[in-house]
């Protein structure tokens, strides 16, 4: 399956690796800060950039406890609710618009995770070309089903996730829309390294049918090499103008100049993979004749002298002579004409 997006970019098997920057929340509502996340993640290299998009009302209560991590980096629920945080980084539709076309002038794709109903029909009706799914939706069918029904391409993260639920969110998806990619993820912030648990992509790739990925919230980098090497055909990373910044995700998000180093990771990753295909490599050429041997005469040989482990040696000779995997066919051959000690043996000097 090929998944085939605006900017001529393609999420699939035969091509490379999707890259997202995930902005998320970490614009914390200010304009000017999330038009720069945009020019930063383009400026890196990254395919797309990802806010999220939700109204708060119709995702949460106002009482809702907050998760572990949200507390650690913005207070306990009576220093800040969960509530009052989430409205303080709602985008509005004019912003979206705005964004849109920062992204557009920078040509990289826009892309935002809905949260509800409402927000699936907002980024719709702005024309979005694929959709993500947050890990916390994983598991809500009726809304992976509404999502599913718009028809465009949709990539669902699968943290915190027995796989019994991620086949049950798959076949209630590609009932109505094949175009699906999954992602590995782990629902920490940051998550540690042993939990990475990579080798569930090819299990997901193998029993569903569909395009992996990898949704990366550990702070190293070598999950991200690590994925790309399993066949990776989508990365996700949070990113950030200044881990410093007080919000919820910063802290787990890594700065531009990483953002710029990753990207360049992966790409070199990718090239250094090739295409499969085993063969002699271009800069092998001139170091394949040098370095191999081939047969020479071990002592003078007189015409019609039979070949054999006591004439014959290999040695490296820059490329003159026969093959020394062609040995047990000149053994055993007569020699058409006089060869000198250390002379290269040649299919003309055999009859």
């Amino acid at each position: 399956m090929e998944i085939i997006l605006p900017n001529n970019k393609k999420i699939g098997d035969k091509n490379p690796c999707f890259i997202i920057a995930e902005a998320g929340v970490n614009h914390n509502g200010d304009k000017d800060m999330a038009m720069e996340l945009v020019r930063v993640a383009a400026r890196a290299g990254a395919d797309a950039i990802k806010f999220q998009t939700f109204i708060t009302e119709n995702i949460i209560l106002k009482n809702a406890p907050k998760a572990e991590y949200h507390i650690k980096t913005t207070g306990k629920d009576d220093e800040l609710s969960w509530y009052k945080l989430l409205k303080s980084q709602e985008i509005s539709p004019q912003l979206h618009k705005e964004l849109i076309k920062e992204c557009k002038k920078e040509s990289i794709l826009f892309m935002s995770t809905p949260y509800d109903y409402e927000s699936v029909d907002l980024l719709c009706d702005l024309g979005i070309s694929i959709l993500k799914v947050a890990s916390t939706d994983a598991n809500n069918i009726a809304y992976l089903q509404y999502m599913a029904s718009k028809q465009i391409p949709i990539i669902l993260s699968t943290a915190m996730c027995e796989l019994g639920e991620v086949k049950k969110s798959v076949e209630a998806i590609k009932e109505i829309n094949e175009q699906l990619v999954l992602l590995q993820c782990t629902g920490n912030y940051p998550a540690p390294l042993s939990d990475a648990n990579l080798l569930s992509m090819n299990e997901m790739k193998n029993i569903f049918n569909v395009i992996v990925g990898y949704s990366d919230h550990v702070e190293d980098d070598i999950c991200a090499i690590s994925a790309i090497a399993l066949g990776a055909k989508v990365y996700e990373k949070h990113f950030t103008l200044d881990q410093n910044l007080p919000g919820p995700d910063h802290n787990a998000s890594i700065e531009p100049d990483a953002l710029c180093s990753l990207i360049e990771k992966i790409r070199k990753t990718e090239m250094s993979l090739g295409d499969g295909n085993k063969r002699v490599m271009n800069s092998e050429i001139v170091n394949r004749k040098k370095l191999r041997k081939y047969m020479i005469a071990s002592k003078p040989i007189k015409k019609g002298d039979i070949f054999n482990s006591d004439n014959i040696a290999v040695k490296r000779t820059g490329g003159a002579g026969i093959v020394a995997d062609k040995y047990y066919d000149v053994v055993g051959k007569v020699a058409k004409t006089d060869i000198s000690l250390e002379q290269p043996i040649t299919m003309e000097s055999i009859n």
